[in-house]
């Protein structure tokens, strides 16, 4: 997936500027930046999610192995089944454990031989299903805030997309759930590109391969500020030898 030249906009205001990034196949970028830097409007471009916000548009260019995401003939709902999301807060259905699993197969039409063992093989994938095989047909609301937010990857991750975004998955949950959520991203990018937002800057520095650090500029000619990309590069060089100074400056914890 490509990002080219990318400005995001909420009617009159560009709350994102001018980005051009690289995902990798198979890699977990992380999105980091102090708050209003456009890391999360950035996220949501990718899969077209800021389509259901009025007023939001986007120019320059997204690409998809290739496919412009915002030619007029590409279908948004194709596109948000092949780019998932996972969203900060566990926002599971107020249905079952297995239909929270099949509801995503059933009204995308995709055609499942077996959706019990689709079920199973989503939950097996989110690290869950060991521990609600014997409560499949109970409420989601009954499982922990840690369980919901793995069922919530379980269901992305059942209408078998190629990417997975994931807008700051660990921040409503306590250590002990990161931890587990943070060890699963790191068994699913053996089979999804992750694009994650976080404001967790050791979370960033345990799980992504590439770091892409945001900040805020006074846009020009407004008292507006808009979201700019500073650094893009591997992790280990973002937190060792980022070669800006603002980017010094934030993951050093002197702003932000």
């Amino acid at each position: 997936m490509t990002c080219r030249d990318v400005n995001v906009y909420y009617g009159d205001f560009r709350a994102v500027t001018g980005v051009d990034l690289d995902f990798g196949l198979n890699e977990i970028t992380a999105l980091i930046g102090p708050s209003g830097c456009g890391k999360s409007t950035l996220l949501r471009s990718l899969n077209r999610m800021n389509d259901l916000v009025d007023g939001a548009r986007v120019e320059g260019s997204i690409e998809f192995r290739g496919v412009d995401m915002y030619a007029k003939d590409v279908d948004a709902i194709e596109v948000r089944r092949r780019i998932g999301m996972v969203f900060q807060k566990p926002n599971p259905f107020p249905k079952s454990i297995y239909d929270n699993i099949a509801y995503g197969p059933r009204v995308t039409g995709m055609k499942v031989s077996n959706m019990d063992d689709l079920v199973e093989e989503a939950l097996t994938g989110a690290a869950l299903w060991t521990e609600v095989k014997d409560k499949l047909k109970q409420s989601a609301f009954g499982l922990s805030g840690g369980q919901q937010q793995r069922l919530c990857i379980a269901r992305t991750i059942a209408v078998k997309p190629d990417v997975i975004l994931m807008d700051e998955p660990c921040s409503a949950l306590d250590p002990i759930a990161t931890t587990r959520i943070e060890d699963l991203m790191q068994e699913l990018r053996n089979d999804y590109t992750i694009v994650i937002v976080t404001h967790n800057m050791q979370q960033a520095a345990r799980v992504a391969d590439r770091t892409a650090f945001f900040t805020a500029l006074a846009a020009e000619g407004s008292g507006d500020r808009t979201g700019v990309l500073v650094e893009y590069a591997p992790t280990g060089e973002i937190f060792e030898r980022p070669r800006d100074q603002r980017t010094e400056d934030y993951v050093s914890g002197r702003f932000g």
